[in-house]
């Protein structure tokens, strides 16, 4: 029975999940609106592993999600989970942000676009179809009243994510489904980890890089 355990740290959102066999029987978030990820991780870690009554050396893996999301927070949790994976002598799983944000979406008859803020009017996004299979690429993309329009045209599309806010002021078509207050959570990473475990697909620890998508730019104080 395979115990592994979830990291979340893509956006503000600090998620931690505990799942065997691929189903959640433990969680901790925080869907504070500042990053929290440095003082709470490892707190909500030990006390996941408490109330699962699991030793972390019982853990079979460790998933992190692997981006595209906060330069930040992606570094503190893959640099969370890569300790954890030395130090237990344990595999590590990188499982898609976007695609983890996608399977929030239940009973779909359309196309699901996940979409996390990369300030200003871009956004990273990838599209889904109703089975959560991904139907075209990751990217970071300027939003304008024309973004998505051929999906639009062929059906209902969901929007999800913190990109869904900047999202709705420019699109009005009436096959956009605008799903709100929407955060990648360790929720939805069971599942996906599990998958990965059983077909060994496994990161390397010492080289592992989160999914950046584009290059960290650092910018300036205000004075």
């Amino acid at each position: 029975m395979a115990i592994i355990l979830n990291i979340e740290t893509a956006t503000t959102n600090c998620s931690v999940s505990l799942s065997k066999e691929g189903k959640i029987i433990i969680s901790k978030e925080d869907y504070d609106k500042n990053y929290s990820h440095a003082e709470r991780l490892h707190v909500y870690i030990d006390e996941i592993l408490k109330r699962g009554h699991i030793q972390a050396n019982q853990l079979d893996a460790i998933a992190i999600s692997k981006g595209p999301g906060s330069y930040t927070g992606l570094r503190i949790g893959v640099s969370a989970a890569k300790g954890l994976c030395f130090a237990l002598n344990k595999p590590l799983i990188s499982v898609s942000t976007l695609e983890a944000l996608a399977h929030q979406v239940k009973n779909c008859d359309g196309v699901i676009v996940a979409m996390l803020d990369a300030r200003r009017m871009e956004v990273y996004s990838a599209i889904f179809d109703s089975n959560h299979d991904q139907i075209r690429e990751t990217k970071a993309e300027i939003l304008s009243e024309d973004s998505f329009s051929t999906y639009l045209e062929q059906g209902k599309v969901y929007f999800i994510g913190n990109g869904v806010e900047k999202t709705k002021t420019l699109i009005s078509h009436p096959n956009a489904v605008f799903i709100e207050d929407k955060l990648p959570s360790a929720n939805e990473m069971g599942f996906l980890a599990h998958h990965k475990y059983k077909i060994s697909d496994f990161e390397d620890v010492a080289y592992f890089e989160p999914y950046y998508l584009k290059d960290f730019v650092a910018l300036k104080p205000k004075s």
